[in-house]
């Protein structure tokens, strides 16, 4: 018999209905963020679509799905209380017929659950808008990061010209720290909302119990396990 819960969060059910409404959604062909995550219905891999005629799926990979599903609905539950504890309003669903997809550079800096759970979740990613708002990033750090990468911040004609870094830069070369500090500091407080994020998630996932067949997919204690973030 399957359960009903695919989790308890704080002791409140988390419905299986949730977990099977978000295997439901088709991403399409070539949506970056699925390349990187648990595959469409019926697809033998995330680069394609689910056939018209679907094939049954190995049952270890059915399994994973699911695994993979119930830890992107728990990271929306998650977000939507802690929303709401925040007092912030999420902006309404997206369609499932038009899945959201995220840059390649961040499904990389994330990882495909919690990639997945931002393009899924409105409130996910209004807690993370959030938490980057509220990292200050130090001048020094600023500063730091322009001294050490000046390879990022050369001039146009410098690269015309095939300056590298192993060539040995020249100050003329290098784009003056006043026009590159904005965007430094914007990437960091970036990266660094990113960091509270996976803190606050991290905090957030131990109040969870997940029923069988709704464990991490990295969890070593079922033979599917597969550690894939």
């Amino acid at each position: 018999m399957k359960p009903e819960h695919a989790a308890l969060i704080e002791g409140e059910p988390l419905p299986t209905a949730r977990v099977n409404a978000f295997l439901e959604t088709r991403p399409v062909r070539g949506a970056g963020l699925y390349r990187h995550a648990a595959p469409p219905r019926g697809a033998t891999s995330p680069h394609e679509p689910a056939p018209a005629r679907r094939q049954t799926e190995p049952p270890s990979v059915a399994r994973q799905r699911r695994r993979w599903a119930t830890q992107v609905v728990v990271t929306d539950e998650l977000a939507r209380r802690a929303c709401a504890d925040r007092g912030l309003e999420p902006p309404p669903e997206v369609s499932p017929a038009k899945p959201l997809t995220l840059a390649e550079s961040d499904v990389a800096d994330l990882g495909s659950i919690v990639a997945a759970a931002l393009a899924h979740s409105p409130a996910a990613r209004t807690l993370l808008a959030a938490l980057e708002s509220e990292q200050t990033v130090p001048e020094a750090a600023v500063r730091d990061y322009y001294d050490r990468n000046q390879d990022r911040f050369l001039t146009p004609e410098a690269l015309r010209r095939g300056v590298t870094p192993f060539d040995g830069v020249a100050p003329e070369d290098v784009r003056p720290y006043e026009e590159a500090r904005e965007g430094i500091a914007r990437e960091l407080r970036r990266a660094a909302g990113h960091q509270a994020f996976f803190g606050w998630l991290d905090q957030a996932r131990a109040g969870v119990t997940y029923s069988h067949g709704h464990e991490h997919p990295g969890d070593p204690s079922h033979p599917d396990h597969e550690h894939r973030h």
